[in-house]
């Protein structure tokens, strides 16, 4: 029997590199194993995934010494930093180029580094649209990780960049629907009549498997994903139907939103407002019918929405 060839998986026991990790691990006859890298090794999610199958290491982005044995003998590597942590433009940048040398010095033979457009190419840093945030960003999770692409190359690491988008689950905690006053559910995103490019995250593991999958025909590719492009208004209605009661949509202006003074107001009103002010690049970018391509089992909102209605009705009680 041939032996299967290690994924070292950052971000195992969080969103993206989890649902990486649950893909891998539920594909018994796959060529791939996990080797989940948590700075929690003896956590429950650690012991879940363990449960499942996974090798568990400990690793640390911050402590590029730690990083070594997560890569020793793995064939690939799925790469994520976790901005909404730190909230820091440059630790994200300084956490990338730690993995790009740990995956290079190894020897990765294919990595996937989940990445994000370069804002400032739509709206320039001296643009007065939406203010300049942490002295030379526009949306400093994404800015960042553009910036850090460079890194994989310089190091020579084979790489595939993933980008991905809005994540659905969002509407659980860090974006959910407000009640009003009156009682009412209310979605306020600064959108507008722009279309929100969105996905379920447990795609962004699939997706990032049937790349690894794919062999080498997509290293040095970049591959944008999004499960379906929605007006907020038309997400609101098939919040309404699916819930049983009237989910309304009241955009704000984007200075609104960033008045709110919340954690990330500034963050998430600059990267609404990217959204609706290069909405078509953004779009186009994201052809659903080639990530389907890649992912047939891709969720649009709806088929996302059946499988997770009883949880928004928790989380909006």
């Amino acid at each position: 029997m041939t032996a299967k060839k290690i994924i070292t998986v950052f971000g195992a026991t969080g969103q993206q590199g989890g649902g990486l990790a649950r893909a891998v691990l539920a594909d018994r006859d796959g060529a791939f194993t996990v080797r989940a890298v948590t700075r929690h090794p003896d956590g429950e999610s650690a012991a879940e995934l363990k449960r499942l199958g996974a090798e568990i290491v400990r690793g640390d982005m911050d402590d590029p010494s730690s990083l070594g044995p997560a890569f020793e003998h793995a064939y690939g590597a799925f790469l994520v930093t976790n901005f909404w942590e730190h909230m820091s433009a440059e630790r994200e940048k300084t956490q990338a180029e730690a993995l790009a040398r740990a995956a290079s010095h190894a020897g990765v033979q294919h990595a996937i580094w989940s990445t994000l457009e370069d804002t400032r190419e739509c709206v320039p840093r001296e643009d007065q649209r939406m203010p300049t945030l942490q002295e030379r960003y526009k949306v400093p999770h994404f800015d960042a990780k553009a910036e850090a692409d460079h890194y994989f190359l310089d190091e020579g690491v084979p790489t595939t960049f993933l980008r991905t988008t809005f994540f659905w689950e969002n509407l659980f905690d860090f974006f959910p629907a407000r009640r009003d006053t009156d009682g009412a559910l209310r979605l306020t995103y600064p959108m507008g009549e722009a279309r929100l490019s969105g996905m379920a995250v447990d795609d962004v593991g699939r997706t990032a498997l049937a790349v690894f999958t794919r062999g080498t025909d997509l290293i040095a590719a970049t591959v944008s994903i999004a499960g379906e492009h929605l007006k907020v208004a038309d997400m609101a209605a098939a919040l309404t139907e699916a819930l049983g009661e009237p989910v309304r949509y009241r955009p704000l202006a984007p200075d609104e939103w960033r008045a709110q003074g919340f954690p990330g107001a500034d963050e998430s009103g600059n990267m609404f407002q990217y959204y609706t002010d290069c909405e078509q690049h953004f779009i186009e970018a994201r052809d659903i019918d080639a990530v389907r391509g890649l992912n047939p089992a891709l969720q649009d909102f709806g088929t996302w929405l059946a499988a997770h209605q009883d949880r928004l009705r928790t989380a909006w009680a």
